[in-house]
């Protein structure tokens, strides 16, 4: 007899476990596992490596692999062929609460309590400036039980983007919402610990106000080729943030984390 299969772990389920096109409501639909969801909301949402996702589901990091590029292969299926995708089944067991070993409230509650939490926009003018290494000023906010509590502007005095990241770090920014960024500047920022929202434009204080009541509109795979092109290239003079470039990474990017914005990665 062989050995049985181990559980894998999941910390909740979906929030919405059926998604249907409205102009082929009726086609065969595409399935994928609660674990192979796991595996893209770990990966692709939170931006965790897959060692880590590997520790956090309980399983070898060659199994998170396969059950990830399952998931993506069957999701691609789903938006080609305009199917609908239905999350259901699969060989899993939820992880209870939370306490400290779990990977997840090591990677996303690290701060602490998120009742308090400081938020760093990059500033220009009081809108959002379009590309993270080039900006100038960030304005910072002390957010305490969804309320801001205090906001300034701190000066980046000329950093680079490994430079930013460190800034930020030691100002103990939880959060990052900016325009375009790239993918260096990510991963700096993902090793800070800080979670970015990208992609958004408009006014600074509203984009705040949005993400605190959960309705920030941004772009979980923001991308900003700005060293692609010429030196005199301006992020800022057509909005690298709107890029929304879709990617495939085997070891994730840091963007995005658990909080309830219902967006599809």
């Amino acid at each position: 007899m062989g050995r049985p299969l181990k559980k894998r772990q999941i910390c909740a389920l979906p929030a919405s476990t059926h998604f249907v096109p409205k102009s082929n409501e009726d086609a065969p639909p595409v399935k994928i596992s609660l674990e192979e969801y796991e595996s893209i909301r770990l990966l692709d949402y939170l931006g965790m490596k897959q060692e880590e996702a590997a520790r956090q589901m309980g399983v070898a990091r060659t199994t998170v692999q396969a059950l990830y590029f399952t998931a993506r292969k069957r999701i691609a299926g789903c938006l080609v062929e305009s199917r609908p995708l239905v999350i259901e089944g699969g060989h899993f067991e939820l992880c209870g609460k939370c306490q400290d070993s779990c990977e997840l409230t090591r990677f996303s509650l690290q701060k602490g309590s998120r009742s308090t939490m400081k938020i760093a926009v990059t500033y220009e003018n009081g809108q959002i400036f379009q590309h993270f290494g080039h900006t100038e000023q960030f304005k910072v906010y002390t957010v305490e039980d969804n309320t801001v509590k205090e906001s300034h502007v701190l000066d980046s005095n000329g950093a680079g983007h490994g430079a930013l990241a460190t800034l930020l770090e030691k100002e103990k920014i939880d959060t990052l919402i900016c325009g375009g960024i790239g993918a260096g500047a990510q991963n700096a920022l993902a090793e800070a610990n800080i979670t970015v929202y990208g992609g958004v434009q408009g006014d600074a204080d509203a984009a705040v106000n949005d993400f605190i009541a959960g309705k920030l509109a941004y772009d979980p795979a923001v991308h900003c080729d700005h060293h692609d092109h010429g030196k005199d290239h301006s992020c800022g003079s057509h909005g690298c943030g709107g890029h929304g470039h879709m990617h495939r990474h085997g070891q994730g990017q840091g963007h995005g984390n658990g909080q309830g914005h219902g967006r599809m990665n």
